[in-house]
C-alpha cells in the first residue's frame, strides 16, 4: 500500500520522497543480449497497481509544484497572453467560406461559415459544447462540394480514434449518420455529394483501444443516410497488414486518388480508381516504393505529383495515367538548391512552398512549370496553406514566426498581392524581442542551424536562463513558430533556442537520413553541442540550461540527458518514446521503425540499445532536475514509455535534484488539448524551471 502522508512530506531537493514502484525480477535475452525490464507491469494501464501508482505519483508532483510561490504570478502573465484570438485560414466550397475561430480562451476551436468573409458569420460547430472540460475535441473536418454538408470527427480525451458525424450546414442540425473506429483518416466526398470516403480500422477488443495495435487499415465509402454497416468497403489489402490509404475524390470527380503509405516510411504508393468505370477496379499506378509522392491533382488524365525520386530535396513531376511508363514522366518544377517543404494546387497554379535554411520561401509556378513569381512574405517566418479549387481566384495562407502570432492572408493568384485578412493582437511589443539564426557545428562538423530568441539588450553574461527545444525526426522540418509561452519565457528574462538538427527535413533527403536508423545518434550529438554552443558564448551555463522535446523530441531529451548528465540543469522530457525496445508492440508504435529500425532485428536491435533512455538509466547518476510529462488518454506513444522511465530515473538518482513525472488526465499526445489543461500545463514547466534554475524573476514581471 502506499501511503501518502509519507509521499508529501520531505519535498525540499534535499529530501525527495518518491512513490514505491515495484522492481520486477524481469530478464529476457535478445538477440543474445540479457535485458532487464523491471518496470513492465506498468504497461498494464487497466491494472490497480498502476493506477494506484499514476495517482500517487501526481500527487507528490502537485504537492511539489503548488508549493512554488512563482506559479501564480505566471499563470496570471500566460493566462493574459494565451487570450488573442486565433484564426484559422478560410476554405471555400460552393458558395460558403468556412474556418475556425477562438475568441481567446476558448477550451476549443469554434467552426464558422459565411457566404461572405466580410459578412456576418454563423457557428456550425462549436466543441465546447460537447463536454464541461473541453476534452472531446474536433479533430477533423471535411465539406462538401457544394458547401452543403460537413463531415466532422471528434476525439475524446486526446485519443487518435474519431468518431464521423455529418452535420448541415444550413441547419446546422446533425443527421444521424454516425461512423466509428477511424484513425489517420480524413474524409473525402464524393462529386455528388451523397457521401464520402474515409479510412478505419477493426474494432478493439474491449479495454485495449489505447494500447491494441493498429492493422489493416480499410477505404470504406459511407452513404448519407445509411448505418455504417451498410458502408461499402472500396479497397483492403489482406496480404500487407502495415498498409495504410489516404483516399481523396478528386476535383473532377473522375477519380479516387489513394495515396498507400506504409507506417512512417517516407517512401510511398499511389494507387487510384476510375470512379466512372464499371469494373471499380484500382490500380496500381506507382508501386515500387522507391521514393515520396504526394499527389497534388490532376488535369484529366495528367496527375502532379511532388516526389524526391533522383531529387533528394525534392521536384514536381507529371504522369499520364496514359502512359505510365516512367521514362514518359515529365519534371515540371525541377529540383532547387533549397528544400520543397510542401506544394500544392489552386487557380490553375502550382504553389511551391521551400526551405531556404529552415525559413518559409513561396514560389508560384504554371502547370506547364513556367515560373511566375514569389509570394512576398513579411519576414522570416513560416507560411502554410495556398490551397483551393481550379477556378478559385484567391488563395489563403498563415504566416507566423517567433515575434508574430499566425496571421491570415488573402493571396490574389492573378495578381500576386496578398492583402492581411486577420491578424491577432496580443499583450506584447515585438519591438523589445530579437531573434537571430546562428549556426553551429556538431560533433562530425556538420553545420546546424538554430534560432536563438531573447530580449533586446540581455547581458551575455552566462548566467541566463534558458530553455533548448529540438525534434530531429520522421522528416519533420522546425521553422519558426509563435509560441505564447516561450515569449513569456523571454518576457521573464530567458533566452529561447530552437536548433533544427538531423532528423528532419529542413535539408530534404539527406538531412533526414543523417538522422535515422544507424545515424539517429547524430541527433543527440547535434543536440549536445547546440547546448555546448550555447554556453561557450556566454547566453548561459549548466545550471540554468534546460532541455526540451516532445514525442520523437521526448526520446531526443531523454537520450541526452543519459548521455550527458553533466551538461544539462533542468529536464522536460515530453509523451516521449522512452523504451526503444518495445515501441513497436503497442498501438501505432510498429510503424515508427522506418526512423528507429526494428528491435526484431539484430543489427537495429543493438543500436537502439545504445541510446534507448529506458535501459541507459545508471543508478548512482546525478541526472538533472527532471519533470517527465505525459497523458493518460496518450495511444500514439503510450504513457507506458514515460511511467517506466520516470520509474527507473527515481531509483537511480543519485543527486538532490528532483525527478517528477506529471500525468495529465483526459489527454492525450497533444492534438484538441483544451486550453484551460495548455495553462496548467505551460505554468507548471515554467515554474519547475525557475524553482530548479535558483532563477527570480525580474521585478515588475507580469504587470
Amino acid at each position: 500500500m502506499f501511503s501518502f502522508a509519507a509521499l508529501i512530506a520531505a519535498l525540499s531537493l534535499q529530501q525527495m520522497a518518491y512513490p514505491e514502484s515495484r522492481r520486477m525480477d524481469l530478464v529476457e535475452t535478445l538477440h543474445g543480449t540479457e535485458v532487464a525490464d523491471p518496470y513492465r507491469w506498468l504497461e498494464d494501464a487497466n491494472a490497480d497497481e498502476t493506477k494506484a501508482w499514476i495517482k500517487a505519483q501526481n500527487q507528490v508532483t502537485n504537492a511539489y509544484l503548488t508549493a512554488i510561490p512563482e506559479r501564480a504570478v505566471l499563470r496570471k502573465r500566460f493566462t493574459k497572453l494565451f487570450n488573442f484570438e486565433k484564426f484559422g485560414a478560410p476554405s471555400k466550397m460552393g458558395s460558403r467560406y468556412f474556418w475556425t475561430y477562438n475568441s481567446g480562451l476558448q477550451n476549443q476551436d469554434v467552426l464558422y461559415w459565411s457566404t461572405s468573409l466580410q459578412g456576418s458569420k454563423r457557428v456550425l460547430l462549436d466543441p465546447n459544447k460537447l463536454s464541461k472540460d473541453g476534452t472531446v475535441a474536433l479533430s477533423g473536418t471535411s465539406i462538401s462540394w457544394d458547401g452543403r454538408y460537413l463531415a466532422y470527427s471528434l476525439s475524446k480525451g486526446g485519443s487518435d480514434w474519431q468518431e464521423w458525424r455529418v452535420r448541415e450546414v444550413g441547419t446546422g442540425k446533425d443527421l444521424p449518420d454516425r461512423v466509428l473506429w477511424s484513425k489517420f483518416s480524413g474524409a473525402s466526398w464524393n462529386r455528388q455529394n451523397t457521401g464520402f470516403y474515409y479510412s478505419r480500422y477493426e474494432a478493439p477488443k474491449a479495454n485495449t483501444a489505447l494500447q491494441s495495435q493498429n492493422y489493416f487499415q480499410k477505404v470504406y465509402f459511407h452513404k448519407l443516410g445509411t448505418p455504417q454497416s451498410k458502408d461499402a468497403l472500396t479497397y483492403l489489402r489482406k496480404d500487407q497488414k502495415e498498409w495504410g490509404f489516404g483516399a481523396s475524390a478528386t476535383e473532377d470527380g473522375r477519380y479516387l486518388a489513394i495515396t498507400v503509405w506504409k507506417g512512417t516510411n517516407r517512401e510511398t504508393a499511389f494507387f487510384y480508381q476510375d470512379l466512372l468505370s464499371r469494373s471499380l477496379v484500382v490500380s496500381e499506378l506507382i508501386n515500387t516504393w522507391d521514393a515520396a509522392y504526394t499527389f497534388l491533382g490532376n488535369e484529366g488524365p495528367i496527375f502532379f505529383f511532388q516526389t524526391d525520386l533522383n531529387a533528394p530535396k525534392g521536384r514536381i513531376i507529371a504522369v499520364d495515367i496514359r502512359r505510365r511508363a516512367k521514362e514518359n514522366w515529365k519534371t515540371i518544377i525541377p529540383e532547387a538548391a533549397e528544400s520543397l517543404e510542401s506544394s500544392s494546387m489552386a487557380g490553375g497554379k502550382l504553389f511551391a512552398n521551400y526551405l531556404k535554411d529552415a525559413h518559409t520561401q513561396v514560389k508560384v509556378y504554371s502547370l506547364s512549370g513556367k515560373y511566375e513569381r514569389e509570394v512576398k512574405l513579411p519576414g522570416l517566418g513560416t507560411a502554410g496553406g495556398f490551397g483551393g479549387l481550379k477556378r478559385d481566384r484567391q488563395t489563403y495562407y498563415t504566416y507566423a514566426s517567433f515575434d508574430t502570432p499566425s496571421t491570415i492572408y488573402e493571396y490574389s493568384i492573378s495578381t500576386g498581392q496578398s492583402r492581411k485578412l486577420w491578424q491577432p493582437k496580443v499583450d506584447f511589443k515585438p519591438d523589445q524581442f530579437i531573434t537571430k539564426q546562428v549556426f553551429y557545428k556538431s560533433k562530425d562538423g556538420t553545420r546546424i542551424p538554430m534560432f536563438v530568441s531573447h530580449k533586446r539588450g540581455l547581458k551575455m553574461d552566462g548566467t541566463n536562463p534558458t530553455l533548448l527545444y529540438a525534434y530531429g525526426g520522421f522528416n519533420a522540418s522546425t521553422t519558426p513558430f509563435f509560441s505564447p509561452s516561450r515569449l513569456m519565457w523571454m518576457e521573464a528574462g530567458g533566452v529561447s533556442a530552437v536548433a533544427c538538427i538531423r532528423g528532419g527535413g529542413e535539408y530534404g533527403k539527406a538531412w533526414h537520413d543523417g538522422g535515422r536508423l544507424q545515424n539517429k545518434q547524430n541527433c543527440f550529438d547535434d543536440f549536445i553541442a547546440a547546448g555546448e554552443w550555447l554556453i561557450s558564448n556566454n547566453y548561459t551555463a549548466t545550471p540554468r540550461l534546460a532541455i526540451q522535446g516532445g514525442s520523437n523530441g521526448g526520446l531526443l531529451v531523454g537520450a541526452c540527458m543519459n548521455q550527458r548528465p553533466d551538461l544539462f540543469g533542468v529536464c522536460l522530457p515530453e509523451v516521449g518514446v522512452m523504451d526503444m525496445l518495445r515501441f513497436h508492440k503497442f498501438t501505432i508504435g510498429w510503424a515508427w521503425v522506418s526512423d528507429y529500425g526494428s528491435p526484431d532485428k539484430k543489427d537495429e536491435f543493438e543500436t537502439l540499445l545504445t541510446y534507448s533512455p529506458y535501459h541507459n538509466v545508471k543508478v548512482g547518476t546525478k541526472y538533472p532536475a527532471t519533470l517527465v510529462i505525459t497523458g493518460d488518454h496518450d495511444d500514439r506513444v503510450v504513457p507506458a514509455h514515460s511511467f517506466k522511465f520516470a520509474a527507473a530515473l527515481q531509483h537511480a538518482q543519485a543527486g538532490d535534484a528532483p525527478v517528477l513525472i506529471r500525468i495529465e488526465t483526459q489527454a492525450g499526445h497533444g492534438a484538441g488539448k483544451p486550453t484551460a489543461k495548455v495553462i496548467d500545463e505551460v505554468v507548471d514547466k515554467w515554474a519547475f524551471l525557475i524553482k530548479n534554475m535558483n532563477y527570480q524573476l525580474p521585478s515588475g514581471f507580469g504587470r
